[in-house]
């Protein structure tokens, strides 16, 4: 193996993973934007003459930049579900415009004035946790309705009833990882290795050892390093294996991951490795000795080598779309939950030819108030539901639903690597 051309592949992944929610692989052009034929193009969103009503959903994401390799993935995600939907013998189209938010909050914000500007009706985005936050406080205010399909952060949701998100917050992910190791007994003794500069790591690790010693499993030690930088683990490894970690849990992403199984090898510690979304693209790193990851276990939302129909069916739209042989990853998943989840909402929205009439002024924020309850459900003045939600099957998930606070709700998917291919638990 060439280590330097390795070593500098690792480096500029972690680059572009620095700035992100959750990890994956993508592609670094664009789709093309549909627009169905009701829109008349001019700003507005009208009903036309036979009854179609054209929503205009605005994206946001990098296209360019060091994350672009992410908001690239959600954008052909989101296009192949819009194109799929406006194939339906149904009077609901969507129209899909993206803008670049090159993963800096100060663009994020612009990008979001400019769709604006076109009376955009729902927001799309953004990608990733940062720009999301704080395009979220700007949808808050202006009262449109926000669903991300990757930015995990309590942050992003928190105090704002109108953005709900698609991706597993942080927190939850650790907590569903420890009840997985738990219940499937991989081990009694684990250790943590998490990157404490990056409030995506932080918050998977601190969920894990939260509930690890709820379900009576001892965390033998706490590693961390500053940054997705750094590249020896060492003397990480060595106090996991001295304490005697028979699993070593890492919410870390796959460029660092990819440097710590080497470096576990090659001193012989060979624990199993568990690890978070942000892993899903280890075995796509130019250089990786793939073998060094078999073997290892991950929660993921998405297995693109799944064989039921969805799955077949998505990956080949997606690889015509993007015009190459790569694999979607879990962002272009997320992303095309998400047009279907805008989608199966509208459905049930009974006044929804009434909004869509509306002044664009006023029909973003009826839309909102709609979608809002479509989402979240009905509630009283006690805070008790009354009203569920709407249930979505997609490729991330069967049955899922949200909760108030935007966090949805769906069973997690752990996947083992072996023969390097994900196989589904």
């Amino acid at each position: 193996m060439n280590s330097k051309k390795f070593l500098a592949g690792v480096l500029a992944a972690a680059m572009a993973l620095s700035l992100t929610a959750c990890g994956g692989g993508g592609q670094t052009s664009t789709p093309s934007t549909s627009t169905p034929d009701a829109s008349t193009g001019d700003g507005s969103t009208p009903v036309a003459a036979d009854g179609t009503i054209t929503i205009k959903v605005g994206g946001i994401g990098p296209l360019t930049g060091s994350t672009a390799t992410y908001g690239v993935a959600t954008h052909y995600g989101a296009q192949v579900a819009v194109d799929e939907i406006n194939a339906l013998d149904s009077d609901i189209k969507l129209e899909l415009r993206f803008e670049d938010d090159t993963g800096v909050n100060e663009t994020g914000v612009s990008a979001y004035n400019t769709l604006k500007d076109w009376d955009v009706d729902v927001i799309y985005g953004t990608t990733t946790t940062g720009p999301c936050v704080a395009v979220a406080a700007e949808t808050y205010a202006d009262r449109y309705f926000q669903l991300t399909p990757s930015a995990s952060s309590p942050d992003v949701t928190d105090g704002k009833d109108n953005v709900f998100q698609m991706c597993f917050t942080d927190p939850n992910q650790g907590l569903t990882a420890a009840n997985y190791v738990a219940d499937n007994n991989l081990a009694t003794k684990v250790a943590v290795i998490y990157n404490n500069g990056d409030a995506y790591s932080t918050g998977i690790a601190q969920g894990f050892i939260a509930q690890a010693a709820e379900r009576g499993l001892e965390v033998v030690t706490e590693q961390t390093f500053p940054a997705d930088t750094t590249t020896d683990f060492n003397v990480q490894l060595a106090a996991c294996r001295d304490g005697g970690a028979e699993l070593v849990f890492m919410p870390i992403y796959y460029g660092p991951a990819s440097l710590v199984l080497q470096q576990a090898n090659a001193m012989g510690y060979d624990p199993q490795f568990f690890g978070g979304d942000g892993m899903d693209g280890i075995l796509a790193i130019e250089g990786f000795d793939t073998s060094l990851a078999e073997g290892l276990m991950l929660l993921t939302p998405f297995n693109a080598t799944a064989e039921d129909e969805r799955t077949v069916t998505f990956v080949a739209s997606y690889k015509a779309l993007s015009g190459s042989d790569e694999n979607p990853n879990q962002f272009a998943a997320d992303g095309y939950d998400c047009m279907y989840a805008i989608y199966e909402a509208l459905l049930n929205i009974d006044n929804l030819a009434e909004i869509a009439a509306m002044d664009p002024a006023e029909r973003h924020t009826a839309l909102c108030d709609a979608l809002i309850v479509q989402f979240a459900g009905e509630y009283d003045d006690a805070g008790n539901q009354t009203a569920p939600g709407i249930s979505v099957d997609g490729l991330t998930g069967s049955g899922m639903t949200w909760q108030a606070n935007g966090e949805v709700s769906k069973d997690p998917m752990v996947v083992v690597v072996e023969n390097g291919a994900y196989v589904t638990q």
